[in-house]
């Protein structure tokens, strides 16, 4: 599995713990937080690759929420939603909002390897086509290095 960076928001925190330890001995590179305020706020100012988040968080903000303004502030992150077996249509239209996936909780946890595997396989792809994409767009005309953006 190749290192990418997940953000973990959960507001239980003795799962936030455990699952962000267990990422890190797989050598992702996992950072963990309890709400989707802070998740905001990380996520202005570093990049993530994958998003796992749980939908029911008290609060401000529930997982829903945090979903439609994570795709507002890095809309290539891949953002695969936790939930309970009450909220599967909550996950559904998470899905219709852009997450990748759901995941009902409990869960193995070589499932979510698995699943946060394939969001950041989408997310890499995404990544090669826009750099590919540029790659073309200087090759064929050189002088917009210099345009201003």
């Amino acid at each position: 599995m190749h290192n990418f960076r997940v953000l973990v928001v959960d507001d239980e925190t003795d799962f936030l713990e455990t699952i962000v330890k267990r990422l890190n001995k797989r050598m992702l590179d996992a950072t963990g937080v309890e709400s989707g305020e802070a998740a905001l706020d990380l996520l202005k100012h570093e990049i993530f690759d994958v998003v796992l988040l749980d939908i029911k968080m008290p609060g401000g903000m529930d997982g829903i929420e945090t979903l439609r303004e994570i795709k507002h502030i890095q809309p290539l992150a891949e953002v695969l939603l936790l939930t309970g077996h009450a909220s599967v249509e909550t996950s559904i239209e998470g899905m219709k909002l852009g997450a990748f996936d759901y995941l009902l909780k409990p869960m193995k946890f070589d499932d979510l390897l698995i699943k946060l595997a394939h969001a950041f396989e989408k997310k890499a792809a995404h990544d090669k086509k826009i750099r590919d994409a540029k790659i073309h767009e200087l090759t064929r005309y050189p002088s917009r290095v210099f345009d201003d953006k």
